[in-house]
C-alpha cells in the first residue's frame, strides 16, 4: 500500500511540476495569413533559440487579421502582427493599432517598403499572377494578361477565393480598378471589369484550402492568386499547378510586420521581429517558401533567381490610394457585383 501511495504522489508531483513548466513558459501569440508550413517553421525555429519561450500563431486572412486587431484595440490578444498587404498596415497605423518598432536593419530597406514612423515594415515582396490547372491547360492555353480572363470562354471556369477576407484578393481587385481609376478618377471602370470577371466565376471560395481542392480537383481551370503559394503546392504537396505572370504587369505587394500596439508581451515580440527579418530567415524563407524578400542587403546569390524581385514586372500601384478606398470599393462590390455578373 505504501508503495502504491509513494507511486501515485510522485506522478502527483511530475504533473504539478509540468504544469508549473508550462505556466511559467513565455507565451508570444502571432496573427499572419503566411500559412500553417512557414508559421510552424519559424515557430519552432524561434523556440529552439530562445528556450522557455511558446509561439502561438493564429492562421487567418490579411483582412482579418485587421480587423482582429481592430477589435481587440482595447484589450489586445496578439503581439505580432506578420504578413499582409501594406495597405492593411497603413489603415492600422492610421487607428494607432500598432506599436512604432525600429529593426536593427531599417537603413538596409527602400523607403517604399516601410512606415516612415516605424510602424511597420516590409518583410517581403508578392506578385499576384493567373495560376491555373496544369492538367487542364498548357501554359498555351491559359490567359496571358489580365483582360483575357474576361473572354466567355472562361466562363464557369474560374474560381476565386473571397476577396472580403483575403488581402490577396483585395490586393488583385483593387489593381484592376486602378488601371482605369488612374485615368479617369473614378472606379466605374474598373467596377465594369470586375462584373464581367464576376461572369465567368462559376465560385467563391471561403478559405485557400479550398481553393486549392477546387483547383486541383478540375472544378474549375484557373484562379488569381500569389506567386509563391503556386510554387509551394505544387512543389509540396503536388497539385498540378502553374502560373502566367501577366503580360501587362503585376501587383507586387509588400507583406508587414508589425508589433501591436499594448501587446503583453511586447519585448519578445521584438525579438520574434528580428528573428522572423534576419538575414538568414529571410534566405531561408527564399529558398523553402518561395518569398522574395524586400531587404537588398542579403546575398542574392544565395536566392533562387525567381524571387529577386527585379525579375518581375509591376503593374504601378497607388497603396495609399488603397488604403483610402479598398473598403468602400470592396463594399460596392458585394452589394453590387457578387454573383450579378451572370444576369448582366
Amino acid at each position: 500500500m505504501r508503495k502504491h501511495i509513494s507511486r501515485f504522489l510522485f506522478a502527483v508531483a511530475l504533473i504539478l511540476c509540468s504544469c508549473n513548466q508550462e505556466t511559467e513558459l513565455q507565451r508570444l501569440v502571432v496573427y499572419s495569413p503566411h500559412g500553417k508550413e512557414l508559421l510552424t517553421d519559424m515557430a519552432s525555429q524561434f523556440e529552439k533559440a530562445n528556450p522557455g519561450v511558446r509561439v502561438e500563431w493564429l492562421d487567418m486572412g490579411s483582412q482579418d487579421a485587421l480587423d482582429r486587431v481592430r477589435s481587440e484595440k482595447t484589450n489586445p490578444q496578439a503581439d505580432v502582427w506578420w504578413g499582409g498587404p501594406s495597405p492593411l498596415f497603413i489603415q492600422a497605423a492610421r487607428e494607432n493599432l500598432l506599436q512604432p518598432y525600429r529593426p536593427t536593419w531599417a537603413s538596409a530597406i527602400d523607403s517604399a517598403y516601410r512606415d516612415m514612423n516605424d510602424s511597420w515594415y516590409g518583410t517581403y515582396v508578392t506578385p499576384d499572377v493567373i495560376m491555373f490547372n496544369s492538367e487542364k491547360l498548357s501554359r498555351n492555353e491559359a490567359p496571358k494578361d489580365w483582360d483575357d480572363l474576361l473572354d466567355p470562354k472562361w466562363r464557369n471556369r474560374i474560381a476565386l477565393r473571397d476577396p472580403l477576407a483575403s488581402g490577396t484578393m483585395r490586393a488583385i481587385f483593387f489593381a484592376m480598378i486602378y488601371r482605369h481609376h488612374s485615368a479617369s478618377g473614378s472606379p466605374a471602370e474598373g467596377h465594369d471589369w470586375l462584373r464581367r470577371l464576376d461572369a465567368n466565376t462559376k465560385t467563391y471560395l471561403a478559405n485557400p484550402t479550398l481553393l486549392y481542392l477546387s483547383l486541383s480537383r478540375g472544378e474549375a481551370d484557373l484562379t488569381l492568386w500569389n506567386l509563391p503559394d503556386v510554387f509551394l503546392q505544387r512543389e509540396h504537396y503536388g497539385y498540378p499547378f502553374d502560373y502566367v505572370l501577366p503580360a501587362s504587369g503585376a501587383p507586387m505587394v509588400t507583406e508587414g510586420i508589425a508589433i501591436v500596439a499594448g501587446a503583453k508581451a511586447a519585448s519578445l515580440a521584438q525579438k520574434f521581429y528580428e528573428f522572423v527579418t534576419s538575414q538568414d530567415a529571410l534566405i531561408f524563407a527564399a529558398k523553402k517558401y518561395y518569398r522574395i524578400p524586400t531587404r537588398a542587403d542579403l546575398d542574392f546569390s544565395k536566392i533562387p533567381a525567381e524571387m529577386d524581385a527585379r525579375h518581375f514586372k509591376a503593374l504601378p500601384l497607388d497603396w495609399r490610394l488603397f488604403a483610402d478606398s479598398s473598403n468602400a470599393w470592396m463594399q460596392y462590390w458585394d452589394a453590387n457585383i457578387r454573383h450579378q455578373g451572370k444576369s448582366q
